[in-house]
């Protein structure tokens, strides 16, 4: 996956041996961990390279600025979920059941979450370098859910006037709001069993209305 960066295009530094590529590793994790923690504008090179056990000129020895940096662990996190996806995901309805699954996993890995949630509401402010990725990112969320909610109606499990573009934003507001809710209250919201909840839900109206 190439990755956007706000410097011209030009793409982090990657040492050649297998130490360099481990320290960078290294610094990408706890990077994620805090930006996750204390957002973008909060956290510094400094706070990184102290936790990573080197001087910030080491982490721009990788790196070559903070925005450059933010980008790399955003493409970090999409690689993840790009690999608990894997290569083919489900068609029509059994997509949105995939989704429970994902909010199931969501619930154990919630650095990642974090680090989403704290971005993706910091991004809406002016300038900050992810507001691209995380407005390309929706927009690529709706049209995914969008076309598999396409595929139902093709397949005949829902009704063939379904607005499949307002059903797809009303679902990823439901997760989205969710990974809030858990992060604030773990042991008070069950994220996989209230996605469970809105999926059957929303499968029940669209089945039994269909014309």
């Amino acid at each position: 996956m190439s990755e956007s960066t706000p410097n011209g295009g030009r793409q982090p530094r990657t040492g050649k041996s297998l130490k360099a590529q481990q320290r960078r590793q290294e610094i990408l994790q706890i990077a994620m961990d805090t930006f996750a923690a204390r957002g973008y504008n909060n956290a510094s090179l400094q706070e990184i390279a102290d936790r990573a056990g080197v001087t910030q000129a080491g982490v721009l020895h990788y790196f070559r600025s903070k925005a450059q940096l933010l980008t790399s662990v955003l493409a970090l996190r999409d690689e993840t979920d790009i690999g608990q996806l894997g290569p083919d995901r489900p068609r029509g309805l059994a997509f949105l059941r995939h989704l429970v699954d994902t909010a199931h996993r969501n619930a154990e890995r919630e650095g990642i979450v974090r680090l989403y949630t704290v971005l993706s509401a910091e991004s809406v402010t002016e300038g900050h370098p992810a507001q691209e990725y995380f407005r390309d990112r929706y927009a690529g969320l709706r049209v995914f859910v969008a076309e598999a909610l396409a595929e139902a109606c093709e397949l005949g499990e829902v009704r063939a006037d379904l607005h499949v573009e307002h059903t797809a934003n009303a679902i990823i507001a439901v997760m989205d709001g969710l990974q809030v809710q858990w992060l604030l209250a773990p042991d008070s919201v069950d994220m996989a069993a209230s996605t469970d909840r809105v999926i059957t839900a929303l499968l029940a109206d669209l089945t039994d209305s269909r014309t």
